[in-house]
């Protein structure tokens, strides 16, 4: 089961009793605030994980169509590390 950002809105405004418009900008200003933080240092939630970046290095790509082969440059990507409470739960 995958959850995207409309299914967390619509979760946030039906538990919280509150408009979809608001629980969106929660979200939107949530992940953000997750995002610029976690570029200079890990972002911790306790019993729910850490926010880090990470560099990617660069590799071969191929287009599935044409076999065309590219590089994809090096990265950074943001990933998070579950809690071991929450990876319980999960499993």
């Amino acid at each position: 089961m995958s959850l995207g950002k409309k299914d967390i809105v619509k979760n946030i405004s039906s538990k919280a009793q509150i408009s979809s418009s608001l629980s969106s900008k929660i979200l939107e200003g949530f992940l953000k605030i997750v995002s610029t933080e976690s570029k200079n240092n890990p972002v911790k939630i306790s019993n729910f994980g850490t926010f880090y970046y990470h560099k990617t290095p660069k590799r071969l790509g191929r287009n599935p169509k044409t076999k065309e082969e590219f590089v994809i440059g090096s990265r950074l990507k943001l990933s998070l590390k579950v809690s071991s409470n929450i990876r319980d739960l999960i499993n």
